[in-house]
């Protein structure tokens, strides 16, 4: 008899907990290069994950571990814009 209760859990950059996926958000850098949160999951691109809080977020840009995981350097600008696309999916 097979268990179908899997859980996928994925690690925050920010606060480093494991926790599951469908609880987090996940950042993306889209092979054009532009870096944007992806609500579906599903979009092409490197992608990182964060807790729903501006807290981890706030961590991840300050310990530079978002731009490690996306592989590209992220400007203050970038930051801004995902703090606001944080707070309108609350």
């Amino acid at each position: 008899m097979k268990n179908t209760d899997h859980v996928t859990l994925r690690q925050c950059v920010g606060c480093r907990e494991m926790k599951n996926k469908k609880e987090m958000i996940r950042v993306i850098r889209t092979p054009e290069g532009e870096t944007c949160i992806d609500p579906t999951g599903k979009k092409n691109g490197r992608g990182a994950y964060l807790c729903r809080s501006p807290e981890c977020l706030a961590k991840a840009f300050k310990a530079h571990s978002l731009e490690r995981s996306l592989k590209a350097s992220l400007a203050p600008e970038i930051f801004e814009k995902l703090k606001e696309e944080l707070e309108t999916l609350g």
